[in-house]
């Protein structure tokens, strides 16, 4: 049968779903309208008890006759007597040595026995252990005598409970004993009838030496029978209370008395609640364990036998994955402790700063001579550009030849048309990287006392880009905790933000969020944006400020504001600052705050020296005179695009005409650029901090994934309702696996908008030193990951798992879990390298699309991964979601499923592992290899996010 039965089911292979019937007493279907059922119960849901038998009797046991789900059967009648040896509710519970291996001979070994016979020297005789110990799986049966309980049932209430250790020992397994090994089975009884039903797995048996056992067992869940007398037929109705049992419980027996009588408790957090302490009492209880002597000889195990751990040895790759992943950890960790031993060192060096007059900053002069700065001219575009050389004779010239010098306490302006090169010239000035060639000088002359170090530029660039969910104190304290010396306390940075809203005039704005164009609220005014723009600066005490037009875009009084702060920034009486700002087109209010004026046009200086009057006047020696009253500033800016070409008004030192060839004689030295001031996981603090803050106040991205991902849950968990064990069913499991799978690929595509979002404000503060990019990558990641990435996965995953009737051990589910979260990740990371390789939204969404498709075809769902072609099989390998689909696929099928149907009349009843193999490819074992695949994958992305952002996404100008 075996050819034809794989061509039929692969031809067969979506068949209608036929209705699956509900076991009780945690009974598993084997087909349609049968269940498996544990000792001591039978018919087809395994409502109906036994009546009398013994348990090798199986499904010949006689039954309670009429019982069902709604009938319930009494066992306490006198036609269900316990035969002679056997006791205990049921009749489960062995008594006399002897009546083991007597009921097994009667009932001609069913089963067979679990030991091989080829075994010698073992002894295979059934005994019957009567102690609280159990060495392969046993019964127990105890009478439950609580004046509580009895109060409100007045009835004789009794206790059933199976243990299974090792089931692989026990003689007859699914006779003598039921589930996996470490699992427990309890049925409660009053007056003769099962009034609910309870399971609990991951048990461990802990004997002491006076022959007392404890088993403590996890994953607790307990059903309540409707219509019993604690589930609804009496006045109190305990079904909620029975159905919600949970969690971890202990089934603790003492030592046997004298009279052989022994006490037992069941402990459990309601019960506990309820009956105190010691939880529920169980008194005169009865063991009996049909095991064999050569068990009990070796103290519990058998060479060659399972140790009921249930899994497969690690293999050397395996083992060497968990190596590398432990020593990952433990790097990280010594890394950690590293930062905070060097946090530490660098708080200790000093006591005091502002108080001290450390904090004093200015006085640094600038100095720049025959600055001139050209860009090779573009030849084709894109790809068909010529390699550039290095000294190309065809430049176009930006600056040529400028010289001119700021002193402490002076406010310089830089003045001139469109395309003069006013920014350019800054740029240079403030150490800013360039992309083309530069030559000349720039210096900072200070005093002696200064001049020993490199002075701080503050730099502010035309485009406000601000924190828009963080107030303006935030901003500004956020700006002081990272650029200001580590040793400087956190009161005196607060200290340092108090007096930078005063000196720019923001203090009645100080709690008022700055908002922007990523915030929904409205935020604080431009002008105000600008102040605040200055305000990150100065919080650093800058020696030099620099600012790239800022006046632009504000209106005249506005503008004022910001230039009148500027104006008192230079002329501080304690802290003397040389001010350089551009400036486009400045009113004659604004033109007089300046001390000093360059005018520059096509790259030249027409004009530098004093402010004021001066400009025209010189301009009125050489011909072109100032009407009187007319703006100084309109007639520079008049004469700048009117004679940009006049000779006559290039400066005396001789610049070179617009256009020509430079010789690149030399190059601009550059000033080394400061690290972050702050330690390591200072700022891993402060950038959590705001995030944090960001997260708490703009919960709409969060709740969103959040809600889109419980109705996903409920649409998927409705989609594979209950899946069976039959074909078509083992093909909708696999199904909602992979729906799972990709519906996480493309829900992932949303960290590209928060890379994206985020990049221009990290480029700008990395630019300015605020953190290493490592700290920004590694809060941007924890903070999108955890709660937009990780916590809606769990939400999707269990409501779908549940739902879908998958797997229902608790460590199938959590293993189930950790295959998610791993892919979460994985996919997370790569949606940060495209991010944060590619500027361009829509090409970087597009990509990562077409990933997810990529991802759906070679994942092994679609197409049988051994029949694609090999030329193209090797792209499977590379698959994230393949092996996602494997582990999920291999840890539904190690949970012991196995596949019942028929097809064409024929019956089927074969292992899932076989069905796995042979549609999908998929190999049983891989569960922990695609787990260090995956974690392989995250490691990789990851390190190539690290080095994409370290060399790409830098500010170039």
């Amino acid at each position: 049968m075996g050819p034809i039965f794989w061509i039929i089911a692969c031809l067969q292979f979506v068949v209608s779903v036929r209705a699956q019937v509900t076991c009780e007493n945690y009974g598993v279907p084997i087909s349609s309208s049968a269940c498996a059922c544990p000792p001591g119960f039978g018919g087809p849901t395994c409502s109906a008890p036994a009546c009398g038998g013994d348990i090798f009797q199986a499904a010949q046991r006689p039954l309670v006759s009429g019982a069902s789900a709604t009938s319930f059967g009494n066992v306490s009648t006198s036609t269900c007597a316990c035969p002679a040896g056997w006791s205990g509710t049921g009749c489960n519970v062995c008594q006399t040595p002897t009546v083991c291996q007597s009921s097994f001979n009667a009932a001609s070994g069913n089963a067979g026995s679990a030991i091989s016979p080829e075994q010698n020297g073992f002894n295979k005789t059934l005994t019957c252990s009567t102690s609280p110990r159990i060495w392969a799986a046993g019964e127990m049966s105890c009478a439950v005598i609580n004046p509580t309980l009895q109060a409100v049932f007045p009835f004789a209430s009794s206790l059933t409970i199976l243990r299974t250790l090792n089931s692989s020992l026990t003689p007859q397994p699914n006779s003598t004993s039921f589930g996996p090994s470490g699992s427990v089975y309890v049925q409660l009884w009053y007056d003769g009838v099962e009034q609910f039903y309870c399971a609990a797995s991951g048990c461990k048996q802990t004997v002491q030496s006076s022959n007392a056992a404890t088993w403590s067992c996890s994953s607790l869940e307990c059903t309540c029978r409707p219509g019993t007398a604690f589930c609804g037929r009496s006045s109190l109705d305990l079904t909620a209370v029975i159905d919600g049992l949970n969690g971890e419980v202990t089934i603790a027996c003492d030592p046997p008395a004298a009279n052989g009588a022994t006490s037992c408790s069941l402990k459990q957090s309601v019960l506990q609640s309820v009956f105190g302490s010691s939880g529920l009492s169980l008194s005169s209880c009865t063991f009996g364990e049909c095991v064999q002597q050569g068990v009990i000889d070796a103290g519990g195990s058998t060479s060659g036998s399972s140790n009921g751990s249930g899994g497969n040895s690690l293999s050397g790759g395996v083992i060497g994955g968990l190596a590398v992943v432990g020593a990952l950890i433990a790097l990280t960790l010594l890394g950690f402790s590293v930062g905070w031993w060097s946090r530490r060192k660098q708080r200790r060096l000093g006591a005091g700063y502002l108080g001290e007059g450390k904090g004093q900053h200015g006085g640094f002069a600038v100095e720049w001579s025959d600055v001139t700065y050209a860009v090779p001219r573009a030849h084709g575009k894109g790809w068909l550009r010529p390699k550039q050389s290095k000294a190309p004779r065809d430049d176009k010239t930006i600056l040529d030849g400028i010289s001119g010098r700021v002193e402490p306490g002076q406010l310089l302006g830089i003045l001139g048309p469109s395309g003069a090169g006013k920014t350019t010239l800054i740029e240079i000035l403030a150490n800013k990287s360039k992309t083309g060639y530069t030559s000349g000088s720039v210096r900072f002359p200070g005093d002696p006392s200064r001049e020993t170090r490199t002075p701080r530029i503050g730099f502010v660039p035309q485009q406000d880009v601000l924190p828009s969910m963080l107030t303006v104190s935030e901003a500004l304290l956020f700006a002081a905790r990272l650029r200001l010396p580590e040793y400087v306390t956190d009161a005196e940075k607060c200290q340092r933000v108090e007096d930078v809203l005063e000196q720019l005039g923001l203090t009645d704005v100080r709690d008022a969020r700055i908002g922007g164009r990523s915030s929904h609220a409205r935020g604080i005014s431009g002008g105000e944006m600008r102040r605040v723009s200055v305000g990150l600066e100065l919080v650093a005490c800058p020696d030099i400020l620099i600012l790239d037009e800022p006046t632009s875009g504000l209106d005249s009084v506005s503008a004022a504001k910001v230039t009148s702060v500027l104006h008192a920034v230079a002329h501080d009486a304690d802290n003397p600052t040389a001010v350089i700002a551009t400036i486009h087109q400045p009113n004659s209010q604004i033109y007089r705050t300046f001390d000093r004026i360059i005018l520059l046009a096509d790259g030249r200086a027409l004009y530098e020296g004093e402010g004021g009057f001066a400009p025209a006047e010189h301009f009125a020696a050489q011909g072109s005179p100032c009407a009187p009253g007319y703006n100084v500033a309109d007639h520079l800016l008049d004469l700048a695009h009117t004679q940009r070409d006049n000779a006559s008004l290039n400066k005396e030192s001789g610049a070179l005409p617009a256009g020509s060839a430079l010789e690149h004689t030399g190059t601009l030295r550059k000033l080394t650029r400061p690290g972050s001031a702050a330690a390591f996981l200072t700022q891993l603090e402060v950038l959590a901090g705001r995030e944090w803050k960001v997260l708490r106040r703009d919960k709409t991205f969060f709740l969103a994934h959040i809600v889109i991902s419980a109705l996903l849950g409920v649409f998927c968990g409705g989609l594979y309702w209950q899946t069976s064990i039959t074909i078509a069913g083992f093909q909708s499991r696999v199904g909602s696996l992979f729906f799972l799978g990709s519906l996480i690929a493309f829900s992932c595509l949303s960290a590209l908008y928060n890379v994206l979002d985020t990049r221009a404000l990290f480029v700008r503060e990395r630019s300015n030193s605020y953190y290493s990019p490592a700290a920004w990558l590694f809060v941007r990641f924890v903070f999108d990951v955890v709660p937009l990435r990780i916590i809606p996965t769990i939400v999707v995953s269990t409501i779908t798992y549940w739902m879908a009737g998958l797997a229902p051990h608790p460590a199938n589910f959590f293993k189930f879990l950790l295959i998610l979260v791993l892919y979460t990740i994985c996919m997370t990371v790569f949606n940060f390298l495209l991010g944060s390789a590619i500027s361009n939204g829509g090409l970087a969404l597009l990509l990562s699309a077409l990933m997810c498709l990529y991802q759906m075809t070679f994942a092994g769902f679609f197409v049988h991964l051994n029949s694609i072609p090999q030329v193209l099989r090797w792209l499977q390998w590379m698959c994230p979601l393949k092996y996602t689909l494997e582990a999920l696929a291999v840890n539904e099928v190690n949970a012991g499923l196995q596949i019942v149907d028929t097809l064409q009349g024929v019956p089927v009843k074969v292992s899932a592992t076989l069905i796995l193999r042979l549609l999908f490819g998929f190999d049983p074992k891989n569960y922990y290899r695609d787990v260090l695949v995956l974690f392989a994958f995250i490691v990789g992305f990851g390190a190539a996010v690290i080095t994409v952002v370290w060399v790409w996404v830098r500010e170039t100008r």
